[in-house]
């Protein structure tokens, strides 16, 4: 029933996903899983296997453009991400679909139901990355954009002339959130600096699409042209952002609801029965196709 499948990008890139089909027949809104940077579709393992939605929904988990076995040597920007969505969607023949995101994919979900409004039922955004609410090392990043820019041109030069890594590791989250369920106190540290670590993400990914990540995360959201209910899910740790400030840039999103979880920024790999519950429990209760 869990299925890996492909489609082509409107620029005729080949794409994967996973495919999820319900026991039940597929009888309502389809649900869009969006992983984070430097991520892929197996950091929704947990969600899949647990999920009341996966009993009569399609659960699409794309390989974002750049990531997993989305092999692209480009540099893919929130616009590329929203069309491939949107493409996904018509491979699928599914004209409408809740949009779940995790950090960056949460922003990707935000840009795609601006661009794509009545294809998008409702947006979870689990710890989205609002510029004006980053903090620690992601308040220089945001300073050093221009640096970024130059350093990014001269990536996709080199890359032009033929010089770029052939093989790239593969990265199976469902293996590194296990470790992190089995670890003692002294051991969680550790695996947890493993998530955010740019060694560890260069690895698994282009690195002309690491710095393009790192560039998007800093653009403004979307904010005033999305119109669907909104749940946004957020940490109250702030190593990455801060929850107070990231509730004010989204405060003017439509029909909003917040809720605060006690812990860092990896909600996925840390609380991943309370957000599935989360997820669940909003879903259904604005569910609109069923």
């Amino acid at each position: 029933m869990d299925e890996k499948r492909y489609f082509q990008g409107e620029d005729s890139a080949e794409l994967a996903y996973r495919r999820w089909t319900p026991v039940q027949g597929e009888r309502c809104t389809p649900i869009v899983l969006l992983h984070g940077a430097a991520s892929n579709s197996t950091r929704w393992w947990h969600f899949v296997k647990h999920s009341r939605l996966a009993n009569d929904r399609l659960l699409l988990r794309p390989d974002l453009r750049g990531h997993g076995e989305s092999i692209w040597r480009g540099a893919a920007r929130i616009k590329n991400w929203s069309q491939d969505i949107a493409s996904m969607l018509d491979h699928e023949q599914q004209a409408q679909a809740f949009v779940v995101g995790h950090c960056l994919g949460a922003n990707i979900a935000l840009g795609f139901a601006s661009r794509f409004p009545d294809r998008c039922a409702g947006l979870v955004l689990i710890e989205p990355m609002a510029r004006e609410a980053v903090t620690g090392m992601l308040v220089w990043l945001r300073r050093l954009l221009p640096v970024l820019h130059l350093a990014l041109g001269l990536i996709k030069l080199l890359n032009r002339f033929g010089l770029y890594r052939r093989q790239l590791e593969t990265l199976d989250l469902q293996l590194l959130d296990r470790r992190l369920h089995e670890a003692n106190h002294t051991q969680l540290k550790k695996i947890l600096s493993d998530y955010g670590s740019p060694w560890l993400d260069i690895k698994t990914m282009p690195i002309v699409q690491y710095f393009s990540n790192l560039i998007e995360l800093m653009q403004p959201l979307p904010v005033a042209t999305v119109h669907c209910p909104c749940l946004v899910i957020q940490s109250r740790g702030r190593s990455i952002t801060d929850a107070k400030r990231t509730q004010s840039a989204l405060a003017a999103l439509p029909r909003v609801e917040f809720v605060t979880i006690d812990s860092d920024h990896w909600l996925p790999a840390t609380h991943p029965d309370q957000l599935c519950e989360l997820i669940d429990t909003w879903v259904l209760k604005n569910h609109t196709l069923c």
